[in-house]
């Protein structure tokens, strides 16, 4: 039998970086983001042998090994026992994972999978982890509500593996749509935001998301941000305060469909964003910028922490074409956008394929 999950990334519109837990014990932080059509896959593949008193019992066929095999990185890693998986920067988020969810069995094989960049920007890490926390809650037969999973899967980031970041891009992912969040210290409001359809129809046609071809250690840009946070600098603390003015803006905005507003926004956004530190920007992601407003971007921004990875612009109607023309003449690769409304998904998949498929096969 295999278990099969999803989580989707996400686009951040405004108000990121203040969804930080550094910035969260201070002062409340608001993001405004969108899940979209691109996933984080776990596979979990095991073996159930039937006893003779109809009993299920999960096991493999030939061992007890737990063996992890990640697709983006074609990186597989094999232990006999999950105390012997050490972090040492090979696939940890997985690692952490198997840990921290106490499997106590073996005799499984897990498989990630991403359709999305590493260093995107675009919250992929987190997908991972809300897709692993998924399958791995399967593989124990237990079932958590959608922020359950988004808090399991950020602790294990911050906790477990000690990386730095907010939980906006695991609150996307586990809920899916678009949404205000808010946060203060531990805790999160997520408010959807309902529009018409022909508010959303015109987002997905009109956003350009390109990936600049160069992906980047968030990790290191966050621990820039929070060294400048810490030793006081007026201009890091006034840009966050700025960041989450822009974000009620944009919330507003999308609310009213003011969506020619929604694109400058976006720019306002990344004014500030720049604001935290040099190293948010570079030569790349300014002149692509350059190309995105000249050809007929009406704002943008970089998607995440910055530095690389992904490029977000909202575009005049009749122009989107060509941005994304000249964005792919530039070297970067154009990522069709789509929102996903359904958060984490769940399935089964027997083992012979699909002829054996059954209507329950989709775990609530």
């Amino acid at each position: 039998m295999l278990i099969r999950t999803r989580a989707p990334v996400r686009i951040d519109f405004a108000g990121g970086w203040s969804d930080v837990a550094l910035f969260t014990e201070h002062s409340k932080g608001l993001v405004v983001n969108g899940a979209i059509n691109r996933y984080a896959y776990a596979t979990l593949r095991c073996e159930r042998q039937v006893a003779h008193d109809d009993s299920v019992e999960l096991q493999r066929v030939l061992d007890k090994s737990i063996r992890i095999y990640s697709a983006d990185f074609d990186t597989f890693i094999e232990s006999d026992d999950i105390r012997q998986l050490e972090y040492d920067g090979n696939i940890d988020l997985v690692k952490a994972a198997v840990r921290r969810m106490s499997i106590q069995i073996g005799g499984f094989d897990l498989i990630t999978q991403s359709t999305a960049p590493p260093g995107s920007g675009l919250g992929t890490s987190a997908a991972m982890g809300v897709a692993l926390v998924g399958v791995l809650g399967a593989l124990k037969e237990v079932t958590y509500l959608p922020y359950e999973y988004a808090d399991f899967a950020s602790n294990i980031e911050r906790h477990e593996l000690g990386i730095l970041g907010g939980k906006q891009d695991h609150y996307a992912s586990a809920i899916g749509g678009i949404h205000f969040m808010e946060f203060q210290g531990e805790e999160v409001k997520t408010s959807p935001l309902k529009f018409p359809p022909h508010i959303r129809y015109e987002l997905e046609k009109n956003l350009v998301l390109c990936y600049t071809g160069k992906s980047r250690l968030s990790g290191n840009i966050h621990q820039n941000v929070t060294d400048a946070y810490k030793s006081g600098q007026p201009s890091v603390r006034e840009a966050l305060e700025t960041l989450k003015t822009t974000a009620e803006a944009t919330k507003t905005a999308l609310m009213r469909g003011r969506l020619t507003e929604f694109g400058e926004l976006l720019t306002q956004n990344w004014q500030n964003q720049k604001k935290l530190h040099p190293s948010v920007t570079n030569e790349q992601i300014e002149s692509l910028f350059k190309i995105a407003m000249t050809h007929g971007a009406i704002g943008g921004k970089a998607c995440g922490a910055g530095g690389g990875g992904c490029l977000l612009f909202y575009c005049e109607a009749t122009r989107e074409h060509r941005v994304r023309q000249k964005l792919e003449e530039a070297g970067a690769q154009i990522i069709e956008v789509n929102f996903d409304f359904d958060g984490l998904q769940m399935w089964k998949v027997p083992n012979n394929g699909y002829d054996e498929w059954k209507t329950d096969a989709i775990i609530s």
